[in-house]
């Protein structure tokens, strides 16, 4: 039994940071109706930045080891001003020239955005494998020993990062929910050409999106990057996504939650006990599986719009 609960929180441990990256997706799907394939790119290109001011703003401030706290909030600041600006410069230099345009023109021009991050980010900060470090413990721990012989091991880093990514969930789902910014981009994601016959700014209405939309990149690739180290492969953790998407429903936040972490749980449990019958590698494929039955099934997912065509 003890076994099985570690496998089971170590799977929504993952879930929570799939749940993280998925939502980048979801905002800006929400918004303006855009499948953002760049959002891998964006979490790589907020990584990359995160990663270098971590290392530049110690030896320009002369800051010592022990101001480790104050260095990485200090390069999040200034890694969250780029990706503002990235979002500003996304939405001006692109998707403004494409307002009511087909959903496949849109989802070329992220396409090309995607591109052009991970060129960009090769050229200003480097193509070599960075570390993130802020400062979270890597050391494990035991928990419920008086309940199972040896108790449960649980990884620090994980739970502070599933902690981390449930915060900015529950900001995220309020903003959406509870504030007049927050219904303005819904109602730009049911109709662009509606909500600005009413007097909403479309093109203020993208910037917003994206600009929290890379905030949440920023996260996911702060955590990530902390995990794995920051490398130009992290831009393939946007398809570690797409189940979740799938599952949850590209146009719900919640469904990107629930989502996550059916995906996290499913691939723990089943390559630990379903992987050594069949000779490994199912934690590779589950996902999509799992998500290729739910397109047959229920292509909008658990929490997704069913969309109706009249005629």
């Amino acid at each position: 039994m003890a076994f099985f609960l570690e496998t089971l929180f170590g799977g929504l441990m993952a879930g929570m940071l799939y749940s993280l990256v998925a939502l980048g997706f979801v905002l800006i799907f929400k918004a303006s109706g855009v499948f953002n394939f760049s959002q891998g790119a964006m979490v790589l290109f907020a990584a990359l930045a995160m990663a270098r001011f971590s290392e530049w703003i110690p030896k320009w401030l002369g800051l010592g080891p022990d101001s480790l706290i104050i260095s990485s909030l200090l390069a999040f600041a200034v890694a969250a001003v780029i990706m503002f600006m990235v979002a500003w410069l996304i939405e001006r230099l692109a998707l403004r020239h494409l307002v009511n345009q087909e959903g496949t023109t849109l989802l070329m021009a992220t396409l090309g955005i995607t591109y052009v991050l991970d060129g960009a980010g090769q050229t200003i900060f480097g193509s070599d494998i960075y570390q993130i470090n802020i400062g979270m413990p890597k050391d494990p721990i035991f928990i419920l020993d008086q309940t199972f012989p040896g108790g449960i091991l649980i990884n620090k880093e994980d739970l502070i990062a599933a902690g981390i990514a449930a915060a900015l969930v529950v900001a995220l789902s309020l903003f959406f929910q509870k504030t007049s910014t927050g219904r303005a981009l819904r109602a730009v994601a049911d109709d662009h050409q509606a909500a600005q016959s009413i007097g909403i700014p479309l093109n203020r209405i993208w910037v917003i999106v994206w600009c929290v939309a890379g905030i949440v990149a920023l996260v996911a690739g702060m955590i990530w990057g902390s995990k794995l180290g920051v490398q130009f492969s992290l831009t393939t953790v946007a398809l570690r996504a797409l189940p979740v998407i799938i599952l949850g429903g590209l146009t719900s936040v919640p469904g990107a939650i629930i989502g996550g972490l059916i995906i996290g749980v499913g691939e723990k449990l089943s390559e630990v006990y379903i992987g050594p019958m069949v000779g490994g590698g199912i934690e590779i494929w589950f996902a999509y599986v799992l998500a290729l039955v739910f397109l047959l099934f229920r292509p909008q997912g658990l929490f997704g719009e069913k969309i109706i065509d009249r005629v």
